[in-house]
Parts: C-alpha cells; sequence; structure tokens
C-alpha cells in the first residue's frame, strides 16, 4: 500500500507521524541529572519520565513506523532560492572519519583507564593516609550518608558498601567516558591520541573542579587535585592508546556512491547484486 501511494503520479504521499515523545525523553534526562545535584527524588521522577518517553517514541517507530498521508497539489510552482550556495572545499569530507573504532573498544579502554586510575588512588592513599581504602570511601562518600559524616580514621578502614558503591561509581564512569573516547578518537588528526589523552583528562578535571562541591562535599574537602589530575592522567592515557592500538571498522564513506544512494531501498545492495 505504502509503494502505491508514493508512486508517480499519486496525489498523496506517506510522511513520518509528528511526535512529542523525543521532548518527553529529553525532559526525563535533563530531571536525571539535574537531581544529581539537587535531591533523588527529581532524578527519581526524571527516570520514570524517562522510561515512559523512551516506550511510546519505540512503538511511534516499531515495529511500524507511525505516518501520515499527506496531499500534494499538483501543479503549485515551486520558488526557487535567488541565495548564493557556497560551495564546500575540496578537503571537507577529511574530518568524516572513513574507519572508527566499534563500540566494545571503548568499554575495553574504559576498563583499562579505570585500572590505571585505580592503581594512581591507591598509590595516593597508601602514601597519605598508609591505606587503599581512603580513596575508594571519599569516592562512596557522595552516595553513602555515613561515609560522608565519619571521620578520617574510619575511612582509612575497609567499608563494604563504600566498595561497591565506589565500585560502581567508577566503573559506570569509566565505560561512559571510553566511549566517548572511542567515538571521538576517529575524528582527531594523527597524532592527536597522545594530546587527546592529557588535554582531556585536565578539562575533564577542571569540571569537576567546579561541581564537586554540589556532588560530594566530603570528597570535595579532602581531595588532594595533584593527585586527582595525575589520576585522571593515568586514564585517559591508558584508554586512548587501549582504543587506537584496536583494529577499525571501515564507514559507509568507503562505500561505492551507487550503493551509498541504494542503502535505504527494499532489497539492498547485496539483494540488487543477484537480480
Amino acid at each position: 500500500m505504502k509503494e502505491a501511494m508514493n508512486q508517480t503520479g499519486s496525489n498523496s504521499i506517506l510522511v513520518p507521524a509528528p511526535t512529542a515523545w523525543p521532548f518527553i525523553v529529553a525532559l526525563g534526562i535533563s530531571l536525571v541529572f539535574t537531581g544529581v545535584v539537587t535531591h533523588a527524588v527529581v532524578s527519581i521522577v526524571g527516570a520514570v519520565i524517562l522510561l515512559r518517553g523512551a516506550i511510546g517514541w519505540w512503538f511511534d517507530v516499531l515495529p511500524q513506523q507511525r505516518e501520515d498521508l499527506v496531499a500534494v497539489i499538483p501543479g503549485v510552482p515551486i520558488a526557487k532560492s535567488t541565495l548564493i550556495v557556497d560551495r564546500l572545499a575540496a578537503d571537507h569530507r577529511v574530518q568524516i572519519p572513513v574507519e572508527v573504532h566499534p563500540y566494545w573498544t571503548g568499554l575495553v579502554g574504559g576498563l583499562a583507564g579505570a585500572v590505571a586510575m585505580a592503581a594512581v588512588a591507591m598509590i595516593f592513599g597508601l602514601l597519605s593516609q598508609r591505606s587503599v581504602w581512603y580513596p575508594i570511601n571519599l569516592l562512596a562518600a557522595g552516595e553513602i550518608r555515613s561515609l560522608a559524616e565519619a571521620p578520617v580514621e574510619q575511612l582509612r578502614h575497609f567499608n563494604e558498601a563504600g566498595l561497591i558503591a565506589g565500585a560502581l561509581i567508577h566503573g559506570m564512569i569509566s565505560f561512559i567516558v571510553g566511549l566517548l573516547y572511542a567515538v571521538s578518537l576517529p575524528m582527531f588528526p594523527r597524532g592527536a591520541t597522545w594530546r587527546s589523552g592529557l588535554l582531556t583528562p585536565v578539562l575533564w578535571s577542571g569540571l569537576v573542579a567546579s561541581t564537586l562541591g554540589m556532588i560530594n562535599p566530603t570528597l570535595n574537602a579532602r581531595i588532594d587535585w595533584g593527585w586527582f589530575v595525575g589520576s585522571q592522567i593515568a586514564f585517559g592515557l591508558a584508554a586512548s592508546q587501549v582504543i587506537a592500538r584496536t583494529s577499525k571498522i571501515a564507514t559507509m564513506q568507503n562505500l561505492p556512491l551507487i550503493e551509498r544512494l541504494d542503502l535505504e531501498t527494499q532489497g539492498g545492495p547485496e539483494e540488487k547484486s543477484q537480480l
């Protein structure tokens, strides 16, 4: 039926139906992160809105995309623009990667960075407080109230809840940042792997320094910024090097033009070649 409606000479075409679910999803994401610096209830409400919006958006697209039938008025002239079109330079496509890292390399790189960062943090704990549990408990203090109010002596000792919370926080952030590295590294020019491993952690440290007082006051009051920046650089170097050394996969830019234009048609290039 869709093909018949879109045939040449038809007085109507099918277009994607309008939907408000993307705006609801955006609202949910905003509330989730707002709750990080305000109250946990805000994040919970945001998560509920996010889940509802994601489900609604899903059923707008799958298993069948919602579409509206729009009438086409024949014979109506289309006004031509008098504006001059700026032509792109011949080398404008150099910023579009022809090869990218698979997403799983971001997870591996994030894991490598997490190990390197944890090693630096534990060395700091041993040298400053003679305890490897001290930096872990400081990190977990943002989520566990008893640790946030605990004296330094208590933070030096093993805490099961602190270990679980600290590992979850550290692992989640490491995997997210690792994925960002995997996505962004192919867009950088050659030789930028080392620079991104050094510069990005410094910029990230500045962002953390401006917000840590609201997110984790206990860590903010007792953090050693020199060691913190060092641990971030260890993460950046380890993650970027692991990701950069993995094999890449070719993007659509490597396909011939005829195949790129044919990707959205029924059957795809593989079936077309068999005809």
